[in-house]
């Protein structure tokens, strides 16, 4: 039996009559996929199915701590297999807790994700355990080439709680949010200004208790492609004596002469060589001033893995699954129309609103609809689901990738984690 089902809704079914067909729990069924009361389902849209191979009954003074060990499980593993505790420890008599479910997966993998220090607690709390390490955006880089202060205590603590290896995010970023290669070039090419950066690094990493650092210096001048190799270079030499990894985040790059200002600064062998593991970003394909598509399409992600594994070994590479879509206003007019960035559950949501159906684009395997707004103009809805993640989540086994890195929490999809847990064991912080 496959470890997860990827239910297609068609027209006149409801929650209760799809639970009844699968023989499970509507409300677990509607928890697990992100529904919301009264249970509304749009025409199109995924849910995802699996069935538990032993439950629990919560008895009086039981804890999740003490069901695990009785079970020779992990508390983290309770939390993914029981989305409906959100991460948190309180039980009531009675209530019924899935210990395993029935399929086998496909391995062990490890996961990586951002959050910005403003992400609800809650959300947090409820991702986290299916997150190996968590990365708080972002120390960037001041005019002087010091680096910015982030406030991520909450989001540390949480990571500590959750047990989630907490790894610092530098970033080539300025005050306003905004990449900038000026910035990285002040870090690349001073070997002063270089040291004093490494030197504040340590010591954040330090009186924090980071574990680790992924680098993101975007849109770099092509000319400092290898003083970036040197500074991941010089950066591992610093976190090797502690065991902590570092990590590299790459453009979406299918060869290695790829023109272009997003590409060009990153040496995929140099880099793959200098870090301990690598991120490629795929995705932003489809983007907010961009022509509306699929964020992450399929054959543009095999390119980029096709490429990746002849320069980088496939056991250093995460990669990178979007957790949005994007909302276009129609016609498309390039560089006038803007796409609304929006979680997967709030496309679900719109679809149910105006009665639209979804559909699945088979070549870029991603789900997307047309509405009409209530001002008359159309719409066009780009983003994810169950069938799309699980295909990315696919590639990470078929290439013998290290893990997958989410682009990010600060959007609910409580489906993609089910789908996640279904096809994986995610693997707890090794440092």
């Amino acid at each position: 039996m496959s470890a997860v089902i990827i239910h297609e809704v068609r027209r006149g079914e409801t929650v209760y009559s799809i639970a009844r067909q699968y023989g499970v729990d509507p409300r677990r069924l509607m928890t697990d996929n992100g529904v919301p009361d009264p249970g509304d389902l749009a025409v199109g849209q995924t849910l995802t199915v699996r069935f538990p191979r032993q439950v629990y009954a919560v008895r009086q003074g039981d804890t999740l701590s003490s069901i695990a060990r009785t079970f020779g499980v992990t508390v983290r593993q309770l939390y993914r297999r029981n989305f409906q505790l959100g991460g948190q420890a309180h039980l009531t008599p009675g209530e019924t807790l899935v210990i395993s479910y029935l399929g086998e997966k496909l391995g062990t993998i490890t996961t990586n994700s951002y959050a910005y220090p403003y992400i609800a607690p809650s959300l947090l709390d409820a991702e986290l355990p299916y997150m190996s390490c968590l990365t708080p955006f972002s120390y960037g880089i001041t005019a002087m080439g010091t680096l910015l202060p982030l406030e991520d205590g909450r989001l540390l603590t949480a990571a500590d709680q959750l047990g989630s290896l907490p790894l610092m995010h530098l970033s080539s970023m300025t005050e306003e949010g905004y990449f900038s290669n000026q910035r990285s070039s002040l870090v690349l090419t001073d070997p002063a200004i270089q040291q004093n950066f490494l030197d504040s690094v340590m010591e954040t990493i330090r009186q924090k208790g980071y574990r680790g650092v992924d680098v993101d210096f975007e849109f770099l001048f092509p000319e400092e492609r290898q003083a970036y190799v040197a500074f991941i270079t010089a950066l591992r030499r610093e976190l090797a004596p502690m065991g902590y990894p570092v990590l590299a985040a790459l453009a979406p790059k299918t060869h290695a002469d790829q023109p272009g200002i997003l590409y060009e600064g990153h040496d995929y062998a140099g880099l793959g060589a200098a870090a301990d593991f690598v991120l490629l970003m795929t995705y932003e394909w489809g983007y907010a001033a961009g022509e509306p598509m699929a964020v992450a399409p399929i054959p543009q992600v095999r390119q980029v893995l096709d490429y990746a594994v002849t320069e980088i070994p496939a056991e250093k590479i995460l990669l990178g699954i979007p957790n949005y879509g994007y909302d276009w206003p129609l016609p498309f007019r390039r560089g006038e129309t803007m796409g609304r960035s929006l979680s997967n559950q709030e496309a679900v949501a719109l679809a149910v609103r105006y009665g639209a159906e979804i559909e699945y684009d088979a070549t870029a395997q991603s789900p997307f609809f047309f509405y009409t707004a209530g001002d008359g103009h159309p719409h066009v809805v780009w983003f994810e689901d169950g069938r799309s993640t699980a295909a990315k989540l696919r590639l990470v086994a078929e290439y013998g990738c290290h893990g997958a890195g989410y682009w990010n929490l600060m959007r609910p999809f409580a489906q993609g984690w089910t789908v996640l847990d279904g096809l994986y064991e995610v693997a707890d912080p090794q440092v």
